[in-house]
């Protein structure tokens, strides 16, 4: 487990010059070259046959948690960006069938339906093109060279399709921290930056099962996503949120996790540690780590699952979908114990 000081936070940020911060963060903690010039793979290189192999002797019950929220029309996306909710239409219906209309024989019916979406609009990964830093994108190349109008040519999603097969733990910060912040419903407040120091805490709390190793991937529950359950999505997508505070890219970096997932919009602290910023937190993570970052994952049953029974750990499937040259994928996260 990587020590982290309060000071060396301190430090990291330097609320007046996120440029600054963001330079010497990179310097400090990167990993372009660590699995050679050509690597697509980032941090899902630590996932290899060997984790898997102990990650499927974690299963003792059976037990399956899905720790994806719903595609559909009523999701938390307002048109930022371009994002939009899901919209799902039918092209053949019940209706059709029973009028004949579908042209097949025998009585035979059928229905079919399709669904457009922005691939980033509900859980989801973001891929290694997602984000650059300074014109760079994963393991120092051009950001140019590597995404273009024809889509990532370098790192596409497809790219891990059959890689994300290893161990999850749940750090349910919330449920840890939520108590000493006077919220009886296990959940951090909005604008909330968790540190190396609140990990920590919650890892202790927790027990042993919650050991960070590497090639695992971590769950990190805020709590947020249950409050939009309660509360409806308000500024869910793109507001003030829980996250991980800057500060903790060094511990991103030496604890050597695949990726980590968390259950808001923007996986860091929302509004931003700096005067004027957006997400310097997946600035590093992303181009410079090599860090698959999870969002809008539901953690919800899961974590009710880990605080009866004591266990953290857990055989997860999260498997992108093969789409040639995205930057991000929608994904069913699977939890099994």
């Amino acid at each position: 487990m990587t020590q982290l000081s309060d000071q060396a936070g301190e430090v990291a940020i330097q609320r007046g010059n996120t440029l600054a911060s963001v330079e010497a963060m990179a310097a400090a903690h990167n990993n372009w070259g660590r699995w050679g010039p050509d690597d697509v793979l980032g941090t899902l290189n630590f996932i290899d046959e060997a984790k898997r192999v102990e990650a499927a002797q974690l299963v003792r019950s059976g037990q399956t948690f899905s720790l994806s929220q719903p595609f559909n029309t009523d999701g938390p996306q307002k048109g930022w960006r371009r994002r939009t909710n899901p919209v799902h239409t039918m092209t053949d219906t019940g209706t059709d069938a029973e009028f004949g209309d579908q042209g097949f024989p025998h009585g035979i019916g059928g229905a079919d339906d399709f669904i457009a979406m922005p691939l980033q609009c509900s859980t989801q990964w973001d891929g290694l093109g997602h984000i650059f830093d300074r014109g760079n994108a994963w393991n120092g190349r051009r950001a140019g060279q590597v995404v273009t109008s024809d889509g990532d040519q370098v790192t596409g999603i497809q790219t891990a399709a059959a890689r994300i097969v290893t161990r999850g733990v749940l750090l349910d910060v919330g449920r840890a921290l939520g108590p000493e912040l006077g919220s009886d419903e296990g959940e951090l407040p909005d604008g909330f930056a968790i540190t190396a120091k609140h990990i920590e805490a919650t890892i202790k709390k927790q027990g042993a099962s919650s050991d960070i190793r590497r090639g695992d991937v971590v769950v990190l529950r805020t709590g947020q996503y249950a409050r939009t359950l309660r509360q409806g999505w308000g500024d869910y997508a793109g507001g003030s949120a829980p996250g991980l505070s800057f500060s903790t890219a060094p511990w991103l970096h030496m604890s050597e996790i695949a990726g980590i997932a968390t259950d808001t919009w923007g996986f860091e602290v929302r509004p931003n540690e700096f005067d004027v910023a957006f997400q310097p937190l997946h600035q590093i993570a992303i181009p410079n780590l090599g860090l698959y970052l999870g969002e809008m994952w539901n953690p919800e049953e899961l974590a009710a699952s880990c605080a009866t029974d004591g266990q953290y750990d857990f055989l997860l499937t999260a498997a992108p979908l093969p789409i040639t040259g995205a930057v991000g994928s929608p994904v069913n996260p699977i939890a099994v114990k």
